[in-house]
């Protein structure tokens, strides 16, 4: 007796599709045997499947059975099979059912008792299961709003292996589930951000404009000044600048966090942009991903959000440089023994640093020396901080902005989030107009030939340009960043033309590099 189900397992953060092959004869000593370069919890299926299957009343015959998982040369890894291989099991000792259970594929992990357990990556498995060309899952119940992210798949819930040979003796019964877009969209619409708001930040209008300038070209943002001066709270607030998220943005995000066990159960989804802060003590595999089963780290966590650094400089430095790559190709590949994985990481960098130890750098209550400064410093490297597009000093509040009575204060009652985020949307709109029909969404992807279209100055500012290029001798890259954060500027502004403001603002934000990591004039 022979039968084959079709089951999914998980890659990096895609899904593949494994065969569960199973052969019972009569030929040689009772035994149950898998094969097919299985990980221990896949391994220890045998027992669990054996015995969810007598405890719901299904008695092996004793026989010799063996259960093979295609591809052989591809490791599987976690509990999801145990659902498939129970069934493949059953479709041997039961004829009738290979008809139904051959145009479906099976997930879930098994309880001793038979109960079927939910798991994780679901949305990455009925993903493999429609592109494998299915139609209909059988997942366990508590998964079943997850699957249902998936357009065209049907979506049946089951509660034990009972239930599922009922599903496959009548298949007429399984009612399932199938996509909602509208019931997405509005969970999405209904979801509740909860960030801080802006209007919290007493003064800070320089770094408020640095802040609406990297969240409407997509920045890289790099807020440098004295201790306790709002750099970390002007960074928390950041998220809730940047356009909402879109249901096609969820449910990628999503995949993610699912494959992590970090999905919310009801809805489902991830129904705001992600605000990732890992702690200076995070690990290069914790930040990158991978690990003996590969998983997504801080990095794709971070994907479609925010992937905040505070106190930059007490990461480690292999740590930082870890960051170069994925920072230009919104990608990052963990190569291991068993091939080469690709995660996302198409994520917005914030970092928030002290100028010194003491954190009062460069004010006269300063008490570091300039060796004990510049050691300080110098735990950034210099092609890191090339890969900032804004840097912002963040001063002091004066005492009059700080409690409400200064001119300045009054003349920015009212400016809260919301109305950031209108203009920052409305950027937003400039560069989808502009960038229609190629794979560039926001300035800070521009690559050259991006640039010289998009960004070309009047004759008199190319001069200015010149200057200022000669004058803080700019990388070929630091240039380009200057040329794109100008351009954002100017969509700020509603300007389609970059003008001398512009440009005067991107300078601005490449001045720290030279005051505090003395970049040569």
């Amino acid at each position: 007796m022979f039968s084959k189900i079709i089951s999914c397992g998980i890659r990096g953060v895609e899904g593949y599709q494994a065969a569960i092959e199973t052969d019972i004869s009569s030929g040689g000593l009772p035994s149950l045997t898998m094969v097919g370069y299985l990980s221990e919890e896949v391994r220890e299926a045998q027992e669990r499947v054996r015995t969810a299957l007598r405890n719901s009343g299904f008695l092996l015959p004793p026989r010799r059975i063996t259960i093979n998982l295609s591809p052989a040369g591809l490791r599987k890894d976690g509990t999801a099979f145990d659902l498939a291989i129970a069934v493949s099991i059953l479709c041997c000792l039961e004829e009738g059912l290979s008809e139904a259970a051959s145009q479906a594929v099976f997930l879930g992990e098994l309880g001793l008792n038979g109960e079927v357990k939910p798991v994780n990556g679901m949305i990455s498995r009925v993903y493999c299961a429609r592109q494998a060309g299915f139609s209909r899952c059988f997942v366990p119940r508590e998964n079943v709003k997850e699957g249902t992210a998936v357009e065209g798949m049907e979506i049946i819930g089951v509660s034990n292996l009972l239930e599922q040979a009922e599903f496959l003796r009548h298949p007429e019964t399984a009612a399932g589930h199938w996509f909602d877009g509208k019931s997405f969209e509005k969970s999405l619409e209904q979801a509740e951000e909860n960030f801080p708001d802006y209007a919290d930040i007493c003064g800070q209008t320089t770094v408020k404009r640095a802040m609406e300038t990297a969240a409407a070209g997509r920045h890289s943002c790099l807020l440098i000044g004295p201790a306790g001066t709002g750099k970390t709270m002007a960074a928390r607030r950041l998220p809730s600048i940047l356009p909402p998220i879109t249901l096609e943005e969820s449910i990628e995000v999503s995949k993610n966090y699912s494959i992590c066990g970090l999905l919310p159960k009801d809805p489902p989804l991830i129904t705001k942009r992600p605000f990732r802060a890992p702690h200076h003590s995070v690990t290069a595999q914790s930040l990158a991903g991978g690990g003996r089963n590969p998983r997504p780290g801080e990095i794709s966590l971070a994907s479609g959000g925010v992937l905040f650094l505070d106190e930059l400089a007490e990461f480690p430095g292999r740590i930082l440089d870890l960051l170069r790559q994925p920072l230009e190709e919104k990608r990052i590949t963990v190569t291991r023994l068993n091939g080469i994985l690709e995660f996302p990481a198409d994520f917005m960098l914030v970092c928030a640093m002290n100028p010194c130890r003491c954190g009062q750098f460069p004010s006269e209550r300063c008490t570091c020396s300039e060796s004990q400064i510049r050691r300080y410093l110098g735990k950034i490297s210099g092609p890191f901080l090339d890969r900032i597009d804004i840097g912002v000093e963040v001063p002091p509040v004066p005492y009059g902005e700080l409690r409400g009575t200064g001119r300045a204060e009054k003349s920015q009652a009212g400016e809260s989030s919301a109305s950031m985020r209108k203009r920052v949307e409305k950027a937003r709109k400039m560069q989808e107009k502009r960038f229609a029909g190629s794979p560039v969404r926001c300035n800070s992807e521009m690559g050259s030939v991006e640039i010289k279209e998009f960004c070309s100055l009047l004759p008199e500012d190319e001069t200015f340009l010149q200057a200022v290029y000669r004058q803080y001798g700019f990388s070929a890259r630091g240039f380009d960043k200057l040329l794109k954060v100008a351009r954002t500027a100017a969509d700020l502004d509603g300007e389609w033309q970059i003008g001398r403001v512009h440009l005067c603002e991107a300078v601005s934000y490449r001045s720290f590099e030279q005051k505090y990591w003395g970049a040569k004039k």
